[in-house]
């Protein structure tokens, strides 16, 4: 894989940590996912009109990412509510590659050399070790952060493919995010009513304008790069995130770092290097 994209990935992988710990921080994790993704429309918004359409074969692919999408944040939200960040986020992202990796061959019709194949199986049990050296929340939080990396890999393939038939990766990206708050908040407003709903937007509208740009730039960068290299090899880089994650848990929310931690954080920085080798 070109250093370019290693590069751009990490970086991605950066933004993603820190919107998940922006949720994670919020007291309304459900609604902060909601605004999370409303963000993300308003940084898109106005750049739609300065970049091409997808290409026709593209569209179903952004309307099934949508309904995806709708599942992936509701499905965050309630495993941050059943969970620590450092069980849930590790086992959402550590589990999503090896379902990737499993079934690239089949959906995609890519072959891993070994050594990608060892990349991806070594970053996996790095992050799959934090979220076992974890000792809070419970069977609950770990069947929702198992159902939410089936939903990732899902999307991954559905993207990963979309983005390539687009003809433009940013555009595509760009296009995917105006459908998810549609329908994040129109599941809010059924469930809480209008009032609570509004009343908490106004009050945290920057929370979601940030989270958003972070996702939307973190998610864009992936999809680039899935066009430049191996979908399963991309999404197991992107799970560098949870390094940066470890980061912000003890230096913004002051959860504790033990030997296992950092143990972790070694076995995906190898993993990281064996991609790069590859």
């Amino acid at each position: 894989m070109p250093l370019d994209v290693i590069a751009l990935v990490l970086f991605g992988a950066l933004l993603h940590a820190t919107w998940n710990a922006l949720v994670k921080a919020g007291a309304e994790k459900s609604l902060d996912a909601a605004m999370v993704a409303l963000g993300a429309a308003a940084v898109a918004l106005p750049l739609l009109p300065f970049l091409p359409l997808p290409r026709q074969e593209a569209w179903p692919f952004i309307l099934v990412s949508a309904i995806f999408q709708f599942a992936y944040f509701q499905l965050v939200a309630a495993s941050y509510r059943a969970g620590e960040i450092g069980l849930v986020y590790p086992l959402m992202r550590g589990t999503a590659p090896l379902i990737v990796a499993a079934a690239s061959s089949i959906v995609v019709g890519e072959h891993l050399t070994g050594g990608a194949l060892a990349g991806i199986l070594t970053i996996s049990a790095g992050v799959l070790t934090l979220a076992l050296e974890s000792r809070k929340g419970g069977r609950h939080a770990i069947a929702l952060a198992l159902l939410n990396a089936c939903v990732i890999a899902s999307y991954t393939f559905v993207d990963g493919i979309g983005a390539r038939l687009s003809g433009n990766a940013i555009s595509y990206t760009l296009w995917i995010a105006p459908l998810p708050p549609v329908l994040l908040f129109a599941w809010a407003f059924m469930t809480r009513g209008a009032k609570p709903v509004l009343r908490h937007v106004r009050h945290h509208w920057w929370r979601g304008l940030m989270g958003g740009a972070g996702s939307l730039g973190s998610y864009g960068l992936a999809l680039w790069a899935m066009t430049r290299a191996p979908v399963a090899t991309v999404a197991a880089l992107r799970e560098t995130a949870i390094l940066f994650a470890v980061v912000i848990s003890v230096v913004f929310l002051k959860e504790r770092v033990s030997i296992w931690r950092i143990a972790a954080a070694c076995v995906i920085a190898l993993g990281a290097l064996l991609l790069r080798l590859a």
